[in-house]
């Protein structure tokens, strides 16, 4: 990522006077760390082409995206926006309208799919290594809430759990939407209806700390979803199944760099990055020699690099990183969640792509 990015400037905080003393600690030009968002469109769009911002992160709570997303967008900005792109399903579709007529880059935060071994795992079930898939299952447990829920004042200050800031959901839009996203690029399924039960966990609690949500896929094929932020003493613990006819693969986020390949009848094999045997698109997600580990910050570089391939207009993969469709299906997996656990756990459909 480090080639193909420099950081020149941005809105860092609300507070001006810190954000230029956080511009001054990386020598960046304090006449490029603005105020504001429409400060920043403003001078960026009165330079030469060649010499404005070319790729402008957003990467706030959440109720600002689509309005800082929308007036980046629609002054020709390409951008990058962390999840969930928008509060609402409608605000996300109007970001895809935009993003069409202005004709930008648009990409999804969903970084573990620029993990080498996600993307080795969607080319294997893709080429049918496992057979045609029968189950899924993924789940994403962390445990950051567990010691604030139950003391109101310590609940105030975490901004996800305010619906004024985070949004309709907590746990399901912010982690339950990566394990949704992570499922159907790795299986290439389309969710078509779900059935979930989420908790607050404590009746003065606004939004969602916890979600199980069974899934139905179009063709048959059915899965689990299981989400918590209150799952105790858990750090990032997303993990993913995919069962086949004639195999399996298993993935985790905290030991990244392994994917268990299952076959009926043969003993397991544990596939790694940097190797010759893997697909081109894990191959191409691969920085270091086999047996050096690669992180979260790399899986993050792989995204960022497929952005600025699409920039320069140079050939990429599909699914090098995560677009605009993608945080349209995470808005709408959010909604039908919500809908169906206040509609007394009731199967609702999710729209097509």
């Amino acid at each position: 990522m480090g080639d193909d990015y420099a950081l020149i400037g941005g809105v860092f905080n609300q507070d001006h006077a810190r954000a230029l003393r956080f511009a001054d600690q990386l020598a960046l030009d304090p006449g490029r760390t603005y105020r504001d968002i429409e400060a920043l469109i403003k001078g960026e769009s009165a330079l030469a082409p060649e010499d404005r911002m070319q790729v402008v992160t957003v990467a706030t709570p959440n109720f600002l995206h689509f309005a800082m997303a929308e007036k980046l967008i629609d002054a020709g900005f390409n951008v990058i926006c962390e999840k969930p792109i928008t509060t609402t399903v409608a605000e996300a579709l109007e970001l895809a309208q935009l993003i069409e007529a202005r004709r930008v880059v648009f990409a999804v935060a969903h970084t573990y799919t620029g993990y080498p071994m996600v993307r080795q795992m969607r080319a294997m079930i893709a080429a049918g290594l496992i057979g045609a898939v029968q189950k899924v299952h993924a789940q994403y447990y962390q445990g950051w809430i567990n010691p604030v829920i139950r003391d109101p004042a310590l609940r105030r200050s975490v901004w996800r759990l305010n619906p004024a800031m985070g949004g309709h959901s907590c746990c399901i839009g912010d982690i339950g939407v990566h394990a949704f996203n992570l499922i159907e690029y790795t299986t290439g399924l389309t969710v078509s209806e779900l059935l979930a039960d989420i908790d607050m966990l404590e009746p003065s609690n606004a939004l969602d700390v916890d979600g199980n949500v069974l899934l139905r896929f179009t063709g048959g094929v059915k899965g689990v979803l299981c989400a918590s932020q209150i799952a105790t003493a858990e750090e990032n613990n997303l993990q993913i199944a995919v069962y086949g006819r004639t195999g399996a693969l298993k993935w985790s986020q905290e030991n990244p760099n392994r994917l268990q390949h299952l076959q009926e009848g043969k003993p397991l094999s544990i596939v790694t990055p940097g190797h010759a045997f893997n697909e081109l698109v894990a191959r191409q997600a691969s920085k270091l020699p086999p047996g050096h580990p690669e992180g979260f910050i790399d899986a993050m570089g792989n995204i960022y690099r497929g952005v600025a391939m699409a920039v320069r207009g140079q050939a990429h993969d599909a699914h090098d990183f995560p677009r605009i469709e993608e945080g349209v299906r995470g808005m709408q997996f959010v909604e039908a969640v919500l809908a169906s656990a206040r509609d007394g756990n009731r199967w609702k459909p999710i729209q097509d792509r």
